[in-house]
């Protein structure tokens, strides 16, 4: 799942062909495992927004750590906002409306994940909606003035003006890419209101490149200059650091660290430093081609996947062995679902290399 969403990064952002190698740092300190709640309510202590990546989309153990997370009854009393990649902004009323315990029709409330950039059911998944009911049932149990936004990060897309993908790019260049949108709301619907945000997204999404690593940022480039990931842009505009968690599903951190097979599931450990945060960011991603171009192509690696992985998190959450990760495929009912099914394949077929990916579990 991460490898494809790599991939549409890849159309949108042109990759560096030039390569560098980045030094393997020397350390004998082990990373050590704690206990990943208490870790994230105590980064918040420190930092107004804590990036929380997902892993490879759809798992269901990065999924029950969110939950358990939230429902945990110190994380409202540190946390205001939850930031998320799985909605689109342009239902923000729709999403208020219901964590605020309106009643809001299905058939309402499903266009909130259904109708975004994405164009594969990558959001379709049982396991998004559950975490905004969670957000809901957790909001009818607390004070008005202690209730929790859910913030929708995916640019506001307006499906009725979509006949084609070209139309969504169009779209996105007046609101912002799906880095650039997202951290100009936390920008203002958090830093600038001294509020504190969760944010869940794709890792790259949350990953720290300096400038001369980044498309287009090189002196002569003849493509603009990619601005970076939120968590780039977000530190840039207000000097602000946040504190970032990459969750690994598809590496195995017992080959990288021998004790990891003894550590509690999930934990929590800090990069910097150890022997974990010494290895490459390479080594934590999955297998294969990281990215795929418009012609179906793998592409070059760009040489930001060979720095450290401290370098690019503060922290590593760990959900299991790769081995051990489990998936959430869309419901029975809503593959039963012709128009759903129709829409979605009509959606598919508007990617510039349309996949032939099944919608529904054989």
């Amino acid at each position: 799942m991460r490898r494809r969403a790599i991939a549409l990064l890849c159309l949108m952002v042109p990759a560096v062909a030039s390569a560098t190698v980045f030094a393997q740092q020397s350390t004998t300190t082990p990373s050590t495992p704690g206990d990943p709640i208490a870790s994230i309510i105590d980064a918040f202590r420190t930092h107004a927004v804590v990036g929380l990546g997902e892993g490879d989309h759809n798992n269901e153990q990065g999924h029950a750590f969110r939950l358990a997370l939230l429902r945990d009854p110190r994380f409202a009393n540190v946390v205001n906002d939850i930031v998320v990649e799985f909605g689109n902004a342009y239902y923000q009323d729709v999403i208020d409306r219901f964590v605020g315990g309106a009643d809001v029709p299905s058939t309402e409330l499903r266009r909130v994940w259904q109708n975004t950039t994405q164009l594969r059911p990558v959001w379709d998944v049982p396991i998004y909606e559950e975490l905004f009911r969670a957000v809901r049932d957790l909001n009818a149990s607390l004070p008005v003035d202690r209730r929790l936004r859910v913030l929708l990060g995916d640019p506001p897309i307006d499906w009725s003006r979509v006949t084609g993908f070209a139309d969504v790019f169009a779209q996105m260049r007046e609101v912002g890419d799906r880095d650039t949108y997202p951290a100009k709301l936390i920008q203002r619907e958090v830093l600038a209101t001294g509020r504190r945000a969760l944010v869940i997204y794709g890792d790259q999404h949350l990953t720290r490149t300096p400038a001369s690593l980044r498309p287009g940022c090189q002196p002569g480039s003849t493509i603009p200059c990619f601005p970076g990931s939120i968590v780039d842009q977000v530190e840039r505009s207000s000097g602000t650091r946040a504190f970032t968690i990459t969750t690994v599903t598809g590496a195995d951190l017992r080959t990288m660290q021998s004790d990891v097979a003894t550590w509690p599931i999930p934990s929590f450990a800090r990069l910097g430093g150890t022997i974990l945060g010494a290895r490459s960011f390479r080594s934590f991603l999955p297998p294969g081609p990281l990215m795929i171009g418009a012609d179906g192509r793998p592409q070059p690696e760009p040489p930001s996947v060979l720095r450290p992985i401290e370098d690019v998190y503060d922290a590593v959450l760990y959900v299991g062995p790769a081995s051990t990760i489990t998936y959430a495929h869309v419901s029975s009912d809503l593959c039963a679902d012709a128009s759903y099914v129709r829409m979605r394949r009509e959606r598919m077929a508007m990617a510039p290399a349309p996949e032939q990916t099944a919608i529904c579990e054989p």
